[in-house]
């Protein structure tokens, strides 16, 4: 039988998430198509992460899977169409398992947020999610109890307001599609892994997310990659419906750590971006 399609969004880094998930998933039998987007890297300060896209296709090629990459810009709604008729054409079958990774993240807060910012996460974050879900659920003819939707959040809004806000979006929509395409037997869920370090954080603001969860460890793009595999297995078909935080157990007392979303990072650590 010919392996099952996965399409990960926002895998542009290969220490990012996006990246850690497509890993997996190849690891347990799923070919990819992964889409990125350079733009939003180079207007961000760690700037484009050069043959980050072909290193990781060589990667899931040497793991066993087909996987191709697609560049686009998921503020444009036309984008997700094109995404799903790419990956439909260049693999030659239907997506069974969507998975969310892509965002746009620029700090600012309730005084400081632009008009342009503001409607630039939302875009991205809940509308392209939004259209995503919905090319998906148009497409499926898999087998019912087959398909997966899951999707990456964050908690985190206080300094942080258009990116936290446009999550927030994300996840009502994602909880939406486990009852909307419950006709379907697909399943969809919200993970929210926490603060992972994908380079980004600073040595004090390391020590404090460390003293502040009970397993004395940051997270790790292969923690969340975990999670994400299980849900999109066999063995996960019994979870549906449900966010999901996956974090060692960080306290938060009054909201979160000092700023561990820096400009352009998110909750889960990773500068994912449009693509």
């Amino acid at each position: 039988m010919s392996r099952p399609l996965a399409l990960v969004t926002g895998v542009g880094r290969t220490v990012g998430i996006g990246a850690a998930v497509a890993r997996r998933l190849a690891d347990s039998g799923w070919d990819l198509v992964l889409t990125h987007w350079t733009p939003y890297d180079l207007r961000m300060e760690w700037g484009v992460e050069r043959g980050a896209t072909e290193a990781i296709v060589r990667d899931l090629t040497a793991r066993g899977a087909t996987a191709e990459a697609v560049e686009a810009d998921l503020a444009d709604p036309e984008a997700p169409a094109f995404v799903l008729d790419t990956a439909e054409r260049l693999l030659g079958r239907p997506v069974t398992a969507l998975v969310l990774c892509h965002c746009e993240s620029v700090d600012s807060g309730l005084l400081d947020t632009t008009v342009e910012s503001f409607d630039r996460h939302f875009a991205v974050n809940a509308r392209a999610s939004w259209l995503l879900i919905r090319e998906y659920g148009r497409r499926f003819t898999g087998t019912p109890g087959t398909g997966r939707i899951v999707a990456l959040t964050s908690d985190h809004t206080v300094g942080n307001l258009p990116y936290g806000a446009s999550k927030g979006a994300l996840d009502r929509i994602t909880l939406a599609a486990a009852h909307e395409l419950a006709h379907l037997g697909v399943t969809a869920n919200v993970v929210n892994p926490g603060p992972v370090d994908t380079g980004w954080m600073s040595g004090e603001l390391r020590e404090e997310i460390v003293r502040k969860t009970p397993l004395g460890r940051l997270g790790t793009p292969r923690d969340a990659a975990h999670l994400v595999d299980f849900l999109c297995s066999p063995e996960g078909q019994w979870v549906n419906g449900q966010l999901l935080t996956a974090n060692g157990g960080l306290v938060r007392p009054g909201g979160a750590p000092r700023k561990y979303a820096g400009p352009g990072r998110t909750d889960t650590g990773e500068p994912a971006g449009s693509g």
